[in-house]
């Protein structure tokens, strides 16, 4: 399997440097090459067996050589005109003003060439023309549209537990190799986490790592911020103590409703005490759905209660930050796509009935007790060049508390990213390794 993914990748010719990732591929829990299905190799080869415009209808009918047929609105199409007149192909932008669109607008005139390309001619004697594997992709079919959707956002998530088998990929091979970049931004939106190993024990290397995905995330902690005890901390985790499971910042709300905002964190080990400050994660999506099975009541209560944080201080600069958000959020389905849970910052003030905190409380216990559970927790010590990096909207993350000394003893150096611009780096590294768009 590897052999022939290596074929499709680069021909007859095997980088020494891709020898070692498929050699190392089938260790890692999550298979990047996923993301490339057969049905694309049917885009390639899409033919067009007829064409027709039904006189009674506003769309056109396409046959395929493989016997399936898509339906696809006058409207739809005279709107997505590929001609340079209607769009700017530097920019990959429509031109069209939207004004103009006539929404009743039919078909005058339709023609098939080579079975490779449709052409329409409109009433005004427009003529747009549309490549058959351009058509084929983005068929209105159902199946042909969460295929589409999963190849643009791949949402597949492999969930864990305590038996969990951390990915591990080298700092510098992510760095300077497009086919290990790719791997990693693909395990870690599937999995949740990847441990990057053999970074330098210094501060610095979390902006090589911002670049390298395009930029970081500047918050009221900086664009990097230190983790180590501090005299007057500012944050709970400037301290030595035990931090219980939690997802950073989910005071902030703004835009409304955001689920791109801060989704990944990356924590820098430079520096490791020799006793204590293990570091605790979990899955909260798989903790979720435990709750949603065991108590349907419990999970109905934290989707829908929408509780106060708060985080006030200085630090890059001075802010007071309040927000409100639900425990856990939740898609058109009922299914978690956002854990928003941060003890430390869950404000004194709760703006529900006082009839309705101690089910809440009730219910945020057994949540937490799922968390916490040896069957769903995995435990390990980063050391110094060692980078985690996690869905911070899925994984929530812990510590254990350490000694404090006369000097730093424990030292890591953070930073957050959107998953906007993860993705987006993503999807450039797709089309640079696999040549597909």
């Amino acid at each position: 399997m590897w052999r022939l993914a290596a074929r499709v990748l680069l021909g007859t010719k095997v980088h020494p440097l891709t020898q070692r990732l498929l050699a190392g591929a089938a260790n890692l829990q999550c298979c990047w090459w996923g993301t490339v299905r057969g049905t694309h190799t049917g885009y390639m080869s899409a033919g067009i067996w007829k064409v027709e415009a039904p006189d009674a209808e506003h769309l056109i009918r396409v046959q395929w050589e493989d016997g399936s047929e898509s339906c696809y609105p006058c409207v739809w199409l005279r709107d997505n005109c590929q001609c340079p007149h209607c769009f700017l192909h530097s920019a990959k932008a429509r031109k069209l003003l939207f004004e103009d669109l006539d929404v009743d607008i039919v078909a005058k005139k339709v023609t098939l060439t080579d079975r490779k390309k449709v052409s329409i001619t409109w009433p005004d004697e427009h003529t747009s023309e549309y490549e058959a594997e351009w058509l084929k992709k983005r068929c209105f079919s159902e199946a042909a549209r969460a295929e589409m959707q999963e190849d643009l956002f791949l949402p597949e998530h492999q969930y864990w537990g305590s038996d969990l088998q951390l990915p591990k990929m080298p700092f510098e091979e992510i760095i300077y190799d497009d086919e290990s970049a790719y791997k990693w931004l693909c395990t870690l939106k599937k999995m949740g986490v990847v441990l990057l190993t053999g970074a330098a024990a210094r501060q610095g290397e979390l902006v090589k790592l911002g670049h390298r995905i395009g930029f970081l995330r500047l918050t009221f902690y900086g664009p990097t911020w230190q983790v180590q005890d501090k005299a007057d901390a500012n944050n709970v985790a400037y301290t030595t103590g035990k931090l219980c499971f939690h997802t950073d910042y989910p005071v902030l709300q703004h835009p409304p409703g955001d689920l791109n905002s801060l989704q990944v964190q990356f924590l820098h080990c430079i520096k490791q005490t020799a006793t204590g400050g293990e570091s605790e994660i979990v899955d909260g999506f798989h903790a979720a759905n435990k709750l949603k099975h065991q108590n349907p009541q419990a999970y109905q209560i934290l989707t829908s209660t929408a509780v106060d944080y708060t985080d006030v201080g200085v630090d890059y600069c001075d802010f007071a930050v309040q927000g409100k958000q639900r425990i856990i959020d939740v898609d058109y389905r009922g299914q978690a796509i956002r854990i928003n849970f941060n003890n430390a910052t869950r404000d004194t003030v709760f703006d529900i009935p006082a009839e309705e905190v101690r089910p809440f409380y009730a219910a945020l216990k057994e949540f937490s007790d799922l968390l916490n559970s040896t069957e769903h927790k995995f435990t390990y010590k980063l050391k110094p060049g060692d980078i985690v990096t996690f869905d911070n909207w899925r994984v929530l993350h812990g510590r254990k508390s350490y000694q404090s000394g006369s000097e730093v003893t424990r030292h890591l150096e953070g930073a957050y990213a959107d998953w906007d611009v993860v993705m987006s780096r993503l999807r450039v590294l797709r089309k640079r390794v696999l040549n597909r768009d």
